[in-house]
This record gives structure tokens, C-alpha cells and sequence, in this order.
């Protein structure tokens, strides 16, 4: 039997057809299973294939098991219905409660319906942890901001006012100066470290939560989590966030000034023993409030420079919410406002101007900039990606397939720095990445790299500049591109100078820049290529087919603006042809 709240419709029985029922199983929001209680037979069947089955429909709504014919049961065997579901709901944690009731003596019959919208509207699952009888710790982590928001002197405890100003702004009701007295007390007899002279401490706050759970009152953290803005994944509802502003495929999101600043200053508080770098645990500690580290997977784990103790400084700090921001913008805005940003969200990002607009104006206004990295396997690419955040020159963990990315700040003249981006693209996954429109969009500059010492390497990078360069040709999305020669510190081959040089005099980009980084000769790599990027407009390479389109489209307006003159000339000529013969029609009369 599947309940779906939404529509107020019951699905009673098996459905007709088992494609139907997983198509209903998996639209319901709560599902409800019966057995006989005059046949144990039938619950062991809800073992053994009811609930398997719906964890094989990954279906994600919460289980009622309900006990039917409850006046059929023998009366000289009672048996507790805790004794007898007890090890099943140990076994299948989907299950969030069970109940027993008779619809001929129409005993608990609503119970079940109660129960069953109740696990939809206020669900056990996302809160508490069953088994441990504990808070999870996405709760807690939620709980935790919503404490630290509600303590508006800092001083780690909600006063009675604090707490006053809480409960009204989650029940619309204050608290008498009685009840923060019995709440106090509670507290404080069960978890002694809960009040302080203060107030309320967070320890005290979650344990109040725990308490509401375990005596069923989930509905009362509910309502606490939905008045600050949480989904049933205790995530801030997208809703809630503010409507990005829409960009066209050649922009890019950046943090403001203003977010940059914010982000400073919660390092520096979170930086507990001023060494100027964040340990892990100092980063766990600043992202306590937020549902879980944005950092611990791919692409963001090992993409920037960590010390040698493996400590994150304030520029890797920087650079890592640069590219987040970047690659998702309204995940970044959620981390934002989860740490305590309470300006205007709108205020915290910006779009940046078309980088087709950049070429025209030959400049760009952006701070940070994408690099994609092609080339052939083993040219060395993940190396050069891996020298960019100082791993060593055997260290290339971490930086697999479309999960490349490093990223770190670069020296400019004048002491600005700029965040550069770089994303590798394996040698495979090119023909398909290309096949998109807009995928060179948000490259702003993009690098070939080969092995200098391998003839073949050299052919396949010339190749994939010539694709890279034709699709743009073909989508307008035209990058400036860098030809590099890595491991110069092996024999070239024979020849190997004179024809990279003309592979670039072809294409009409610069002469191919040589680095070794396993001497770590770098050449000024990296600010090559953040300055080729600000350089919009040159450095953009032509095939002979662009060329041709270029020198088709320059005859067609020439042929225009013939055509445009020879037609005013015309009208000029008939224009004074019929002044002329008006004055001579005058002159005769």
C-alpha cells in the first residue's frame, strides 16, 4: 500500500502489473506495509521480500509496519509487538515505526494514517540515528548555526532573552519566565554542562532536541529547521537562495570584494594558534555549521598548495573557494550564508563581463581565469598540474580523468595577484568534449603540452591545437593558446625545435615555450599563461580554414559597402536628375 500525501490518494492492494507498483513505490512519500497478526507467516514475507524489494527500488520514503487483524490474534499467546519488531527494525533502518490495529473493531485505524503522515512531514531518518540513539550529524551540524545565529552577543549561551527571541521566531509564542526556569532545569539534572552562568550552552540546546526526538516530538526540530531555511536533507532549501543572475556561456562567476573580505576574516578566526595556516582540524571546525566539508571529494580534494604538514594557507583558502565558485556558483553561495554570511547573498558574487566582449576591448576585468590543459598521454600533464600547487616531481596522485583540477594564485606586476585554474583534459575524452557547442565557453586560455623528446607526442599536440582551433573558428569561442615543450631535460629529437616552431608560425601563435620540471625550470610559466589569458585577443591561433572564412567574410563587406555607395550614388544621381528636370519643366512654361 503506497501513500502519497501530496495528491491524498491511497494505492490499496497489490497493483495491477509490477511495473506499475515500482512506479508507485517510487512516487509515494510514505509507504505502508501490513501483515496478519493471526498469521506470523506474512511478516516474515515483508522480510523477505517486501522491504528487499523496496531497498532495490532505492525508494527513499519511510516505512510503516502495520500488524492487521489485531482482534484475530490468539489471546492465550499475547506477544509484544516491541519483542517481535525490535530485531526487524534493527535490521531494516528504512522502517520509522510500527503499530498494530483491527479495522473490524476499528482499533487504531486512524493511528495509521497518522503515523504514516507524520513520517512524511516530520521523518525520524535525516534527524536520529536509531542505533546509537544519537543526533546526526548533519542535525547537529544544522543545530549548531541556527545556535550560533541565535546568540547574538557571542558569548557561547542563549541568555533568556536569546532564548525568548528563538522561540518566537520558531512558535510564535514567548516562553514565561517559569518555563526558561523548567527548561533550565531539565538540562542541567541530565547534562550538567548545558547551562552555565550565562545561559543555554550548545551543549544544552542539542541535548533539548534529542530529548523532543526521543519522546516523539519530532515535530518540534522540525519546525526549528524549516524557520531557518532547511530541507528534509537538512540542506538550505534552494528556494531560499537567491535566483543567480543568468549568464551567457562565455561568463564566469567570482567572489566579490566584500565575500573575499568575509572569507579572510573567518580564517583568521578559525586559525587558532595564529601559525597563518589551517590544520584539518581547524577546517572541520570552520565548516561545523555547514552540512558537510565541501572540500573532501573530487574535483576540489588535492587541487590546491598545502604546507609541508599538510596545513591550508589563507591564499589555498582563497583559491579553493575561487574554484568552487566557479564550478558552482550557488553551492558556493550556500557555503557562504552556511558560515555565517549575513549580508546581502546578492552581494557575495559577480558575473563577469563576455569574454567575447573582452577580445573586442583587448582586456579583461576578470581575477580569475580557467586554463584547460590538452595533450597527448604521457606529454606530462599531470606533472605540470601537480608543480602548480609545489607537489613534488614524482607526486601525480590525486589527478584522474575529468577530476583534474588545481588551482593556486599567481604574481602579476604591480603586486596583484590573479587565481589561474587548471583543468586537465585527458587525451580520450577530447573528441567528446568538443562535440559540445560551448565547451570551449570557459576555457579563457588554453595550453598544448608535448614531450620534446618524442616526435609522435609533438604530431598529436600540433593535431589537438588544430582541433581546439577549428572549433573555435566554428562556435566563435576562439582562446588565446600556448604551445609547451615539457621535459626539456631530455634529448630532443632530431629536428624536433624546427618543426614545433613552425607548427606555431602556422597557426600563428607564439613560439613554443620550453620547461623542465624536473630541474623545476619553469620559464615563468604560470604567469605566461595568466597574461596570454588577460591578452585576449592575441595569441588566438588560425587554421587555414579560419583564415578563409576570414578573408571570404572581409570581400562579402567590402562588397557591401560598394554596394551601399553605388546605391547612394544612385539615389544622389536620381535625385538631382529629376531637380534638374523640374527646374527645366518651370523654365519651358
Amino acid at each position: 500500500m503506497a501513500f502519497r500525501l501530496r495528491s491524498l490518494t491511497l494505492r490499496l492492494g497489490l497493483l495491477e502489473g509490477k511495473a506499475k507498483l515500482e512506479e508507485e513505490l517510487k512516487r509515494a512519500d510514505a509507504v505502508v506495509l501490513t501483515y496478519a497478526c493471526d498469521k506470523p507467516e506474512t511478516l516474515n514475507r515483508l522480510q523477505t521480500f517486501w522491504i528487499p524489494e523496496i531497498r532495490r527500488l532505492k525508494v527513499k520514503a519511510p516505512v510503516i509496519v502495520v500488524g492487521c487483524k489485531l482482534d484475530l490474534r490468539d489471546e492465550h499467546f499475547p506477544v509484544s509487538l516491541e519483542r517481535v519488531m525490535a530485531p526487524i527494525m534493527q535490521q531494516f533502518r528504512e522502517i520509522e515505526t510500527c503499530i498494530e490495529c483491527s479495522a473490524a473493531n476499528l482499533v487504531q485505524v486512524p493511528e495509521v494514517f497518522y503515523y504514516a503522515q507524520k513520517a512524511v512531514l516530520h521523518p525520524t531518518a535525516p534527524l536520529f540515528d536509531q542505533e546509537s540513539q544519537t543526533l546526526k550529524p548533519r542535525c547537529i551540524r544544522a543545530l549548531k548555526r541556527i545556535f550560533i545565529l541565535c546568540d547574538h552577543d557571542m558569548d557561547s549561551a542563549l541568555n533568556d532573552k536569546e532564548l525568548n527571541e528563538f522561540q518566537i521566531k520558531c512558535f510564535n509564542a514567548p516562553l514565561q519566565p517559569a518555563e526558561i526556569v523548567g527548561v533550565k532545569r531539565v538540562v542541567q539534572e541530565r547534562v550538567p554542562e548545558g547551562v552555565n552562568d550565562l545561559g543555554l550552552t550548545l551543549t544544552g540546546f542539542l541535548f533539548l532536541h534529542a530529548l523532543f526526538i526521543e519522546k516523539g516530538r519530532l515535530e518540534t526540530t522540525w519546525a526549528v529547521l524549516r524557520k531557518f531555511g532547511y530541507n528534509d536533507d537538512i540542506e538550505l532549501r534552494k528556494e531560499n537562495l537567491p535566483v543567480l543572475s543568468k549568464k551567457a556561456p562565455d561568463q564566469s562567476v567570482e567572489l566579490t570584494s566584500e565575500a573575499v573580505d568575509f572569507l579572510i576574516r573567518i580564517f583568521s578566526l578559525f586559525d587558532s594558534n595564529n601559525d597563518g595556516a589551517l590544520q584539518d582540524s581547524e577546517l572541520d571546525e570552520l565548516f561545523s555549521t555547514a552540512p558537510e566539508s565541501p572540500w573532501d571529494e573530487a574535483p576540489y580534494k588535492n587541487s590546491v598548495e598545502r604546507t609541508e604538514f599538510g596545513d591550508l594557507r589563507l591564499s589555498g583558502f582563497l583559491a579553493q573557494w575561487d574554484l568552487m565558485t566557479l564550478l558552482d556558483p550557488l553551492k558556493s553561495l550556500a557555503y557562504l550564508i552556511y558560515l555565517g554570511y549575513t549580508n546581502d547573498p546578492t552581494t557575495a558574487l559577480r558575473v563577469t563581463r563576455k569574454r567575447t566582449l573582452d577580445a573586442k576591448k583587448q582586456q579583461s576585468d576578470r581575477h580569475v581565469f580557467q586554463c584547460f590543459v590538452f595533450g597527448p598521454k604521457n606529454a606530462g600533464k599531470s606533472s605540470l598540474l601537480s608543480s602548480f600547487v609545489g607537489r613534488p616531481f614524482q607526486n601525480t596522485h590525486g589527478l584522474t580523468g575529468n577530476q583534474s583540477y588545481t588551482v593556486n594564485a599567481v604574481d602579476q606586476l604591480r603586486g596583484t595577484k590573479k587565481t589561474l585554474i587548471l583543468h586537465e583534459i585527458q587525451e580520450d575524452d577530447v573528441k567528446q568534449f568538443l562535440s559540445s557547442k560551448d565547451s570551449l565557453a570557459a576555457c579563457d586560455v588554453a595550453i598544448f603540452v608535448y614531450d620534446s623528446s618524442d616526435e609522435y607526442s609533438l604530431k598529436r599536440a600540433s593535431a589537438l591545437l588544430m582541433d581546439v582551433a577549428r572549433r573555435g573558428e566554428d562556435t566563435g569561442y576562439g582562446v588565446p593558446c600556448l604551445f609547451i615543450a615539457l621535459k626539456d631535460d631530455l634529448d630532443s629529437y632530431p629536428m624536433a625545435v624546427r618543426d614545433s616552431e613552425a607548427i606555431c608560425r602556422e597557426m600563428k601563435i607564439d613560439a613554443p615555450i620550453r620547461i623542465s620540471i624536473k630541474k623545476r625550470e619553469m620559464n615563468n610559466i604560470f604567469w605566461r599563461i595568466v597574461n596570454a589569458a588577460e591578452r585576449c585577443h592575441l595569441s588566438v591561433p588560425e587554421t587555414e580554414y579560419g583564415r578563409n572564412m576570414k578573408q571570404y567574410r572581409h570581400l562579402v563587406n567590402r562588397s557591401l559597402v560598394f554596394a551601399s555607395v553605388g546605391a547612394a550614388a544612385a539615389v544622389i544621381a536620381l535625385a538631382a536628375y529629376r531637380a534638374y528636370a523640374s527646374r527645366k519643366s518651370h523654365s519651358t512654361s
